[in-house]
């Protein structure tokens, strides 16, 4: 059984929360978030919080214990991008693209 918790509209880019991602992905949900709240990434936190209501979701509505569920996946999607523009020389102008994530966290239960 799969359990989901999605996070939506993170404003940080989907590259960067891939890498966070790709580090917990297979492990123990306990061992995990231990692991996520010792991550210098900015990333860690949201990560964390999608997790923990992955956890929940598996704890309250399908009655799954804590213990044998693992992270089966970590996806972060594009969302939004907020364009912006930052003026150069000679009166030309650079793009500002701040990128935003949606992150979806799957927790399964652990094969016997």
């Amino acid at each position: 059984m799969e359990v989901r918790a999605i996070a939506r509209g993170i404003r940080i880019s989907p590259r960067k929360v891939r890498l966070v991602g790709n580090a917990i992905k297979g492990k123990g949900v306990r061992e995990a978030m231990a692991a996520l709240q010792l991550i210098p990434n900015k990333a860690g936190e949201p990560i964390f919080q999608a997790v923990k209501s992955a956890v929940a979701n598996a704890e309250n509505n399908y009655n799954l214990a804590t213990e044998n569920l693992i992270v089966a996946q970590v996806l972060a999607d594009p969302g939004r991008s907020l364009k912006r523009f930052r003026a150069r020389a000679r009166g030309r102008a650079a793009p500002i693209i701040s990128r935003s994530s949606h992150i979806t966290v799957v927790v399964k239960e652990r094969e016997a």
